[in-house]
């Protein structure tokens, strides 16, 4: 008898490791579930960026392009562009999913679904959030940190709509 332990050459060849993104058990623990106030998009987009390069998956969100459909490793990338586009819906807030889902979607069309959702009308947005920042008060917030977390996310949200705000 021979030890069964000992891979063929063909065996050894044929194994894969398992792409870490296969490993994610629960996204809500690594990236907070964007509703637009408590977490802005910005932070969202932080977050999720982190953890997709973390997860080695930041390829299917940046605009690389995909392998051929005709390709060998398609199949094996559509398998993880379904898991990250599960990611992204699994941290929207079930209004904005609404909204954003669609169906024979990839991870990169659903980033940019989103995206537009934050980005679209700059100019009224960022003044109404410039309008926000500027009404804001000490005595409207129950603490200093909160009220200093407050204005870092609306930095933040302006940051995002290209309208970045100096430290005056």
């Amino acid at each position: 008898m021979g030890d069964k332990s000992t891979l063929t050459t063909t065996e050894a060849t044929s194994l894969k490791p398992l792409h870490p993104v296969y490993t994610v058990s629960n996204i809500q623990n690594k990236v907070r579930t964007l509703d637009g106030t408590k977490v802005s998009y910005a932070l969202w987009v932080k977050l999720f960026t982190l953890h997709a390069k973390g997860y080695n998956v930041l390829c299917h969100i940046d605009g690389t392009p995909s392998p051929a459909k005709e390709s060998a490793d398609f199949a094996a990338w559509e398998n993880v562009d379904s898991i990250v586009l599960q990611c992204i819906y699994g941290t929207l807030l079930d209004d904005l999913l609404v909204q954003v889902m669609a169906d024979e979607s990839t991870a990169l069309d659903a980033w940019k679904r989103v995206k537009r959702f934050f980005v679209n009308n700059k100019g009224p947005r960022s003044q109404a959030i410039q309008h926000e920042l500027a009404n804001l008060t000490l005595a409207s917030i129950p603490s200093l940190d909160e009220y200093s977390q407050k204005v870092r996310d609306l930095t933040d949200q302006l940051h995002a709509l290209d309208f970045p705000m100096n430290d005056q």
